[in-house]
């Protein structure tokens, strides 16, 4: 399961619930989409739009790979 969501501080994100969500060719599609891994996060991160059709194309992307996908597109708030 992933969740999608734009945050403020990272850009658009997709997190995976577990290390099993991430396998071989989701992390090769997230990584041609222009995701990298964030350690800090432990989720994948762009830095680019964060529009609605956004969200969606990657959220898309990930039930086309099988995957279940919870999506916002409201920002999460910044947690200090």
């Amino acid at each position: 399961m992933f969740l999608v969501v734009p945050d403020p501080a990272h850009g658009l994100v997709a997190a995976p619930q577990s290390s099993d969500d991430l396998t071989p060719q989701t992390e090769e599609a997230l990584a041609a989409q222009e995701f990298t891994w964030n350690d800090e996060i432990e989720a994948y991160t762009r830095e680019a739009d964060h529009s609605p059709t956004a969200v969606d194309g990657v959220a898309g992307l990930l039930r086309d790979l099988g995957h279940y996908v919870f999506s916002s597109y409201t920002p999460l708030p910044h947690r200090r």
